[in-house]
């Protein structure tokens, strides 16, 4: 077999290939082995026809298209290797020439990985927050832990804010009841925002037993998206009680046996989840200079691919489990369908670039991934799912999913080692020194890459190909 390769642009050649008609043999002799299962011929018992009858009674074009049909996927194979591309995707297939016994000529274009050239990112300088915990954060933090912690109790006065009320809710449109629109004993603290627009302003100011009519869109139900008339009514008025902020406290809200305890150690975990952030805004900050500085081409296909993964999976995941449709959910994000597609387009090219960077930073500095690096990251993947280890690790082994996890642990480690070897600097200035958390990194690239998933694929080419005998067949 002779093959010859053509670059038509960074992301896609056109493989040229000459196969000797007797390498066709064997799928040939496949070929008239299954027809034979499957035809029957008077005075012949089944599968024993002879191949000269076939031939005859269902033409030999019949048993060319099954062999090469057979035999394609293992000759383009053997032009890629050859070649020695990464393919994208399935290849266009077109049989150029079909000789009987003489040839098989076909070419197929397909999407390549592009060869990246990985800039130097030495220069690069980014600048983060501070990690600085003032004496306000610690107040707020120990204030909401003791709004957990809140009692409440009747009283005998008109609702304020920050009282629980319990009300009584009537819906209706066009001046009808709706079937899903009425509801009974529902606690609400009033200024929480949790419920409709428009009912703080409503149940402020009524004692119990008292009503109140006001119009709001609906967010939810049979009637959502639509303007309401809703009538509530006040059954019961609670006033939050604060506990006393004390060495008691502490006991009740916390393993600290002081007060002064509970806040240093709130002083301590604040600190954590600023560094955190600190380290996160790093990754992406570095990520965003370092796309900066690469020249990296897309195939067209792909990057279409990866827009209407990314649309699919919000009308059809994440708008489906919050009730809406990408309709409503451009109307509350204030964006135009026009707006809606560039931002995706936008954030599938990003996603793509970042995954062939760090892909060819992954190979240009041959990093590993480890068992317990990959444990470690399906621990983490596994919680931010909700599934236990063995449940997450089984989904991943019957999805054939392990080289992805292996990709994204191994694109965080590459991540990580730019971030550690460029400059980062906190508002006040200051010198970063960031000890990066390889498996933290691989968080912030696949919050970047999402859908992404740019795999090589298998070399078939059954798919694609145009297989009916030319007129020299």
């Amino acid at each position: 077999m002779k093959s010859a390769v053509e670059t038509l642009n960074p992301t896609r050649v056109r493989l040229t290939v000459e196969v000797p008609f007797e390498e066709l043999k064997d799928s040939l002799d496949a070929a008239y082995k299954k027809i034979n299962q499957q035809v029957t011929v008077k005075g012949f018992r089944k599968g024993k026809v002879p191949a000269r009858v076939i031939d005859q009674r269902f033409g030999r074009g019949a048993v060319l298209e099954e062999a090469v049909n057979d035999a394609l996927p293992k000759f383009y194979t053997e032009a890629v290797n050859e070649a020695e591309i990464n393919p994208l995707g399935q290849p266009e297939v077109d049989i150029t020439e079909l000789k009987d016994g003489d040839t098989l000529n076909f070419t197929a274009e397909v999407d390549i990985r592009p060869e990246i050239e990985i800039p130097d990112y030495s220069g690069i300088e980014v600048t983060v927050d501070s990690v600085e915990v003032t004496e306000e954060d610690i107040d707020e933090a120990v204030e909401q832990l003791r709004e957990r912690f809140a009692s409440t109790s009747p009283v005998e006065r008109a609702a304020e804010d920050g009282d629980v009320v319990t009300i009584d809710l009537e819906a209706k449109v066009d001046g009808e009841v709706l079937e899903d629109g009425v509801a009974n004993a529902i606690p609400y603290t009033i200024g929480s925002g949790e419920l409709l627009d428009g009912i703080d302003e409503a149940v402020k100011g009524l004692e119990v037993g008292g009503e109140a009519t006001f119009t709001s869109e609906l967010k939810g139900g049979s009637a959502a998206g639509k303007e309401a008339e809703v009538t509530v009514k006040i059954t019961q008025v609670a006033a939050r009680e604060l506990p006393a902020l004390d060495d008691d406290f502490a006991q009740l809200a916390s393993e600290f046996d002081t007060l002064d305890e509970l806040k240093a150690d709130s002083r301590k975990r604040l600190e954590n989840t600023k560094q955190y952030d600190q380290a996160t805004q790093a990754q992406e900050r570095v990520l965003e200079e370092l796309l900066k500085l690469a020249e990296i081409p897309i195939p067209e296909k792909l990057l279409e691919d990866e827009v209407n993964t990314r649309k699919h999976n919000l009308e059809h995941h994440q708008l489906g489990q919050m009730g809406l449709d990408l309709t409503k959910y451009l109307e509350i994000q204030g964006k135009t369908v026009e707006e809606f597609e560039t931002e995706t387009k936008e954030q599938a090219v990003k996603g793509i670039k970042t995954q062939f960077l760090l892909d060819a930073l992954v190979n240009k500095e041959k990093l590993n991934v480890n068992q317990e690096e990959l444990t470690e990251h399906l621990m983490r993947r596994a919680a931010s799912s909700g599934m236990s280890p063995d449940q997450f690790a089984q989904a991943v082994v019957e999805g054939n999913q392990v080289p992805m996890l292996v990709g994204e642990v191994a694109r965080g480690k590459a991540l990580a080692l730019v971030v550690e070897a460029v400059k980062v600097v906190d508002t006040n200035g200051e010198p970063v020194d960031l000890d990066v958390d390889e498996d933290e990194a691989a968080e912030t690239v696949e919050a970047t890459t999402e859908a992404t998933e740019v795999a090589e694929e298998s070399a078939e080419a059954t798919d694609a190909t145009e297989t009916t005998p030319t007129k020299d067949a």
